[in-house]
């Protein structure tokens, strides 16, 4: 084999220590990412904190989750990194007098409105990594978000998470949406891996299940947004449909991610039971390939396109870097769980477009949006956010396929 190819193919000594240049790139470049409260900035293109723009606690979330997994692979400095964001999660981003979590802060300071269950997830994440981590006031954070997830964003009847509140809890939204149930679902396979709570398990099952209807009910293209009986609502957005978070119509990297998230929790689930994780597994190669088949080189361009329309035609063109991020992760994982040759092969693929294409060789991190013609742009994402899609990307594809990540790096360190 090619020394190139090897250096993307799966398994390939060259590939693992790309990943590894690539891992340890990401984390030098994120260091700069703490304000003095601890909140996250965000990062500018070469790094550089964008201190005019409102810090946020998903992103501040995701720096713990990245940094708590960074002590694991002795990267200095992870713990200060780690200690920081959990002040800023512990302070100016926590709502004292209401419970919960702000959306951020301003870069003056000043709380921004409403409650998410988008960055509740995450703050579920974070203290679940940072507990691994053996950080002071890690449990805490956990035994909090845990508790207040329970009683404001999670609806037993459903087996679903409700979306947004007001900021005194007193008004819950209409809107019920799968983007947050999707972190929900992430979150709950962490907290279950760390801790052994297994009822979190369950629930991550019972929002799979629902998702998986749903998408078998739609050519298996996800829908993303619903009403609050929750009717899927196929045209929400149709006049923003770039929106970051709601975007209109289908978003392919949302099929292939729920695919991984799948997967891992089949294989969690039914350990030695083929026959019953089956259709599960079924699931989420339906998932994945009707995701990359709309959506990668949907132009004649490489990339992943952002969104699609219900008959998998391109709206979006832009190529958002976490797409890439997660069909490397799920073309790796479909490949370990099926042994199937095709997932390799993509898995390659997604790898020669990264080096080529998606990798910042000069200032480091991941271009986080280009267009077709493999222009760096900023409309949806400018700058470079945080490191955790392209972090996590550089280490699942050789993590049990069965395991929250946090966990398996913290178990085999």
């Amino acid at each position: 084999m090619h020394e190139i190819i090897r250096k993307y193919a799966i398994d390939q000594e060259e590939n693992k220590i790309f990943l590894k240049e690539i891992r340890e790139n990401l984390l030098a470049f994120g260091h700069r990412f703490p304000s003095p409260a601890g909140s996250s900035y965000y990062l500018g293109d070469d790094g550089t904190p964008w201190k005019d723009r409102k810090r946020e606690t998903w992103i501040t979330c995701r720096m713990a989750h990245v940094y708590s997994i960074g002590i694991f692979l002795g990267h200095v400095g992870s713990e200060e990194l780690v200690d920081a964001a959990l002040k800023g999660l512990g302070g100016e981003l926590h709502d004292q007098m209401n419970g919960g979590w702000y959306p951020g802060v301003t870069a003056e300071g000043n709380v921004l409105p409403d409650k998410q269950c988008y960055g509740h997830a995450f703050v579920i994440l974070a203290a679940s990594s940072a507990l691994l981590a053996d950080r002071k006031g890690a449990q805490e954070l956990l035994e909090k978000a845990l508790e207040l997830f329970d009683l404001r964003f999670w609806d037993e009847k459903e087996g679903l998470a409700v979306d947004t509140w007001n900021t005194e809890f007193s008004v819950l939204d209409d809107y019920r949406g799968l983007n947050a149930n999707m972190h929900t679902v992430e979150a709950f396979l962490a907290v279950a891996d760390a801790t052994g709570r297994e009822e979190y398990r369950t629930r991550a099952g019972r929002i799979i299940d629902r998702v998986i209807s749903w998408a078998a009910d739609n050519e298996w293209r996800i829908p993303e947004h619903f009403t609050k009986e929750w009717k899927p609502d196929l045209e929400y957005n149709r006049a923003c449909p770039a929106d970051p978070f709601k975007p209109y119509g289908a978003t392919p990297g949302h099929g292939i991610e729920w695919g991984r998230l799948i997967t891992q929790w089949a294989l969690s689930v039914y350990k030695e039971d083929e026959r019953a994780r089956k259709p599960y597994l079924d699931a989420a190669e339906r998932l994945y390939q009707r995701a990359a088949a709309d959506a990668w080189n949907a132009d004649g361009a490489p990339g992943i396109v952002y969104t699609t329309d219900w008959k998998g035609e391109p709206v979006i063109h832009d190529r958002m870097h976490w797409t890439l991020a997660e069909a490397i992760n799920t073309s790796a994982v479909l490949y370990r769980a099926t042994g199937k040759v095709r997932y390799a092969s993509d898995y390659a693929q997604y790898m020669e477009y990264l080096d080529t294409q998606v990798l910042d060789h000069v200032n480091g991190s991941w271009f986080h949006q280009m267009n077709e013609k493999g222009e760096v742009t900023g409309s949806v994402w400018p700058g470079k956010s945080d490191l955790y899609h392209a972090f996590q990307a550089t280490l699942i594809p050789y993590c049990r396929t069965d395991v929250s990540v946090a966990s398996e790096v913290c178990r085999t360190r």
